[in-house]
């Protein structure tokens, strides 16, 4: 039978095709938001993040000190692992990078090792550091070998040191160890102080055993030393008073040494455009695991499955990403401020601090803490500060900015997914948020509070929830890679979360100002408000251009009807509310 060379050739083309588009065959990234999340959710298993906060937790942690340097050692082992190169020893083509960062330290740093405070007379330690980690005050000096034995004094007030002689005495107040410190130590020449403020959150009734740390100066070449108290131990200890005439024996080890202070800076670089950013910072110090070893974790896993995703073509990063382990604040502060080194130019900043309570055991909420809104001048309706405080702030420092809404409605769609509680409060500061804001940069904070071990040596690892921390990360991935993509498209719908946000807030401030007004508010301060909402929202978004390299007429003009929306809807509810005076 003839061949049919007409035939044969077709099909040997389909076979060629097929095997041309295999070998050639590229994997899309993934681009959309649902796209992001589903991901996520498949990959980040939050068995790394786990795994370091509980290896970070075990240290008590301030810069400089072994446990510190031990946490840094472990986030480069780790990255190293996932295929980050030290930026000296990189090349040009080399995308995920990593610096350590040595800067000398004005002081010494300080690790405590062992100590104990015993009742003369009782065969058993009041407070022994193998349970109670927090008892010695930072920077206190070692006791001799044998340790100090002397009378306790108990005061109420620093006016009552003028009316005892403490000198050679162990003072105890209930009261601020650096409060304490000058007058009882430097001047009334006390051989040591021991204190206790727990404050009510903290449920010390309950949590009988909790020691909240707490600092004293450090003095070159002076043996101060303090010892702080858990609320069992402090009523222990008044009991004895009671009764009459109290000595005590304390023994403390301690090292304090000269060290320098470590920060770690690991860099995805974009690959199209890598001089703009999006910065992650955990810090390091703190002793406990939810504050912030849990952010320590959550943080490097983070980086290594985004770095890993990348390398199989599952996900991409038009920007760079980076990441800062160090010294809480100040690491994040020397990154915003330096202007020596090539770091891409920050757009966003996203704080990790307390990610992995297990809330069930804490207390307390997953919180997104604001970058300052009205919220946090007028503090009413639903919103409400932490247990933590905030001070009201004024409308001058305002930072109208498209971040807060994108990044809470992407923790409530994490929230709904994993039946998991996303609450907000208004701005507060004291974390690695506050470096970014003060640089002009939008920055917000994901944590967790209350929390009844905050500060505590009870922040221990079985206070940890595996399932938090995953959930935190995933809507940071999502958050992430949707600014680090971000462009026209990306915009424009941010443009309409921004009406919607703006149409629900305004509506929410009206009926509380509604309300208010038959409280005998005046109306020219509910006016106050409901403008400053709109003002708000008028300006961030205008914000939303910032997502795009490129000029977008379309862009440009939902933007401007967006506004008009938004004013419109100001305009009416103002007039509401005016009729209400009549």
């Amino acid at each position: 039978m003839p061949l049919n060379f007409s035939n044969y050739f077709k099909k040997l083309s389909i076979v060629c095709l097929i095997v041309l588009g295999i070998t050639n065959c590229k994997k899309e990234p993934v681009s959309t938001e649902a796209d992001y999340f589903d991901l996520f959710r498949t990959e980040f298993t939050g068995e790394l993040a786990l795994e370091t906060t509980a290896y970070v937790e075990q240290f008590w942690r301030i810069a400089g000190n072994t446990g510190f340097n031990n946490s840094i050692d472990r986030v480069v082992l780790k990255l190293e692992e996932f295929g980050y190169t030290e930026e000296s020893k990189s090349s040009q083509t080399d995308r995920f990078t990593y610096r350590i960062e040595k800067r000398p330290m004005t002081r010494p740093t300080w690790e405590p090792v062992d100590a104990s405070l015993t009742i003369i007379g009782d065969s058993e330690p009041l407070l022994d550091f193998s349970t109670n980690r927090n008892m010695i005050c930072q920077y206190s000096s070692s006791t001799p070998s044998d340790g100090i034995t002397a009378e306790i004094i108990y005061i109420e007030s620093i006016e009552d040191l003028q009316e005892n002689n403490v000198e050679g005495k162990i003072v105890f107040a209930e009261m601020s160890p650096y409060r304490l410190y000058q007058p009882a130590l430097v001047e009334g020449k006390a051989a040591g102080i021991i204190t206790y403020t727990n404050p009510s959150y903290l449920q010390p009734e309950k949590n009988t055993t909790s020691i909240q740390f707490r600092s004293i100066p450090y003095v070159e070449d002076h043996n101060y030393w303090g010892i702080a108290l858990s609320y069992g131990a402090k009523q222990a200890l008044k009991m004895k008073l009671s009764e009459g005439e109290v000595s005590l024996r304390v023994n403390i080890e301690t090292k304090i040494y000269n060290s320098e202070e470590l920060t770690v800076i690991a860099n995805i670089k974009g690959n199209t455009l890598p001089n703009e950013g999006l910065v992650f910072s955990a810090h390091v110090q703190e002793p406990g695991a939810n504050d912030n070893a849990s952010g320590v974790g959550a943080q490097l896993e983070i980086a290594t499955l985004a770095a890993k995703l990348i390398k199989e073509e599952s996900l991409e990063s038009a920007r760079t990403l980076s990441f800062i382990w160090g010294d809480e604040i100040i690491s994040t502060r020397r990154y915003v401020q330096d202007s020596t080194s090539n770091n891409p130019e920050i757009k966003w900043g996203i704080s990790l601090d307390m990610v992995g309570e297990n809330t069930s055991k804490t207390g307390g909420s997953f919180l997104i803490e604001k970058m300052p809104d009205p919220s946090a001048v007028w503090t009413r309706g639903n919103d409400k500060h932490s247990e933590w405080g905030g001070r009201p702030l004024k409308l001058d420092d305002m930072t109208p900015h498209y971040l807060n809404d994108l990044i809470i409605s992407v923790f409530q769609k994490q929230g709904e997914f994993a039946n998991w509680d996303v609450n907000t409060n208004p701005f507060e500061g004291g974390s690695d948020h506050v470096p970014f804001l003060r640089g002009d940069i939008p920055g917000l904070l994901l944590w967790h509070f209350t929390d009844q071990f905050y500060h505590t040596d009870n922040d221990r690892i079985e206070n940890v929830s595996k399932e938090t921390l995953k959930n935190v990360s995933i809507g940071a991935l999502v958050s992430a890679f949707t600014l680090v993509n971000a462009n026209v498209k990306t915009a424009e719908g941010i443009v309409q979360l921004l009406v919607d946000k703006a149409e629900e807030r305004l509506t929410i401030e009206y009926n509380l100002s509604k309300n208010a007004m038959l409280a005998e508010s005046s109306i020219a301060e509910e006016l106050k408000i409901m403008n400053a909402w709109n003002d708000w929202y008028q300006k961030s978004i205008i914000s939303v251009r910032d997502m795009s390299n490129e000029p977008s007429e379309k862009l440009y003009t939902a933007i401007n009807e967006a506004q008009k929306s938004v004013q419109q809807l100001t305009d009416e509810l103002i007039d509401k509310l005016n009729n209400q005076t009549n």
